[in-house]
């Protein structure tokens, strides 16, 4: 399967450059993946798509300030993303200069504390932090929210607010998951009183959500690793909603990532069991791929090229995502992290 058939056209002024005046006042287009029909809706139609027993999980990761600026004591200036912080003092990071840094380097950012690189590891820097301060405390001192590569403004106090979802609990992660961005406390309040369950996991986005794939062949591409965790509530959730005849809708790419991860058959799950528990994921869903838990999916338009493309071409249909995808552009929906939403059924049968 090849790359380019996942490309298309997008016109740069459907790419939301900011957020709605309200989280729920985005549009939402309806694909069922069964018969590839579309619906023209609004968010806040959202509940009209679920039952009573059904089950939503939600990402709960919190973004984190990840962007810091400084300088090589060896000289010219740097731009680090963290990627991943692994304790207290140490981080891997992607890592911006005109020379990349060396092994035994020294950088000093924003002007109050000095890292040294300790490894590489492929494209990313280790980085250990030589203050008494925590890792998490310095980059909410002195990290800048790092928006995606296409939203081309800094980030403003309204990102901040924006940039995180109401429900937002661990920190870790680099990039929102931006479908639950559309979701109010009222709209939260709406699905229980429907008699709709709500459950969580975390993923901790990486950076390496935004990049294309550049390899010919999609099989060729090595995927990102990402933390996440489940917990036995959220497992049982999933069991007694299947066992009650309801729907399991992740609200996201992500959600969806650690759900069909966590039953993904391995050595240590032979049987592909649904497991709780922390682990790291370089899941790569494509085409062809088959579903366990998920039935129904809430999601943003993803870019050209990208997994994350390739996972919905997976989950409807790549007929599907395409037609549902020129509807969007001639409709002129707003795509992306700020854009706006769509639901999608299934194509298959979860098996």
């Amino acid at each position: 399967m090849r790359t380019e058939d996942f490309d298309f056209y997008l016109p740069s002024e459907l790419i939301a450059q900011h957020p709605t005046s309200d989280r729920t006042a985005s549009r939402m287009l309806h694909l069922n993946g069964a018969d590839g029909s579309l619906s023209d809706q609004l968010f806040l139609d959202l509940p009209s798509y679920l039952q009573t027993g059904d089950l939503v999980i939600f990402n709960d990761t919190r973004v984190i300030k990840a962007r810091l600026f400084g300088h090589k004591h060896s000289g010219g200036s740097v731009e680090i993303l963290i990627e991943r912080v692994i304790n207290q003092h140490t981080a891997y990071a992607h890592v911006r200069a005109s020379r990349a840094p060396k092994v035994g380097g020294l950088m000093r950012l924003s002007g109050a504390f000095d890292v040294e690189v300790t490894a590489r590891h492929g494209d990313l820097f280790e980085l250990n932090f030589l203050s008494e301060t925590a890792v998490l405390d310095l980059l909410e001192q002195h990290g800048a929210l790092p928006l995606p590569p296409y939203i081309t403004h800094e980030a403003t106090s309204e990102d901040e607010a924006r940039y995180q979802t109401v429900f937002s609990k661990h920190l870790g992660a680099v990039a929102a998951p931006t479908a639950g961005l559309h979701f109010n406390e009222l709209m939260l309040d709406t699905l229980k009183q429907k008699g709709i369950n709500i459950a969580y996991v975390t993923l901790h986005v990486g950076a390496g959500t935004f990049q294309p794939v550049r390899v010919e062949n999609i099989h060729e591409h090595k995927m990102h690793s990402e933390l996440y965790s489940i917990s036995q509530t959220t497992i049982d959730l999933i069991a007694e909603t299947k066992a009650h005849g309801g729907k399991v809708t992740a609200i996201g790419t992500t959600a969806l990532r650690a759900l069909e991860s966590a039953a993904r058959v391995s050595m240590s799950n032979p049987d592909g069991v649904l497991q709780a528990g922390n682990s790291e994921t370089d899941i790569f869903i494509t085409p062809g791929s088959h579903f366990k838990v998920v039935d129904r999916l809430l999601t943003n338009f993803h870019l050209p090229k990208s997994t994350l493309l390739m996972l919905v071409s997976a989950f409807a249909g790549m007929g599907n995502i395409k037609a549902a995808y020129a509807h969007a552009i001639a409709q002129q929906y707003r795509f992306f992290s700020y854009g706006d939403a769509m639901l999608i059924e299934t194509q298959l049968n979860i098996s």
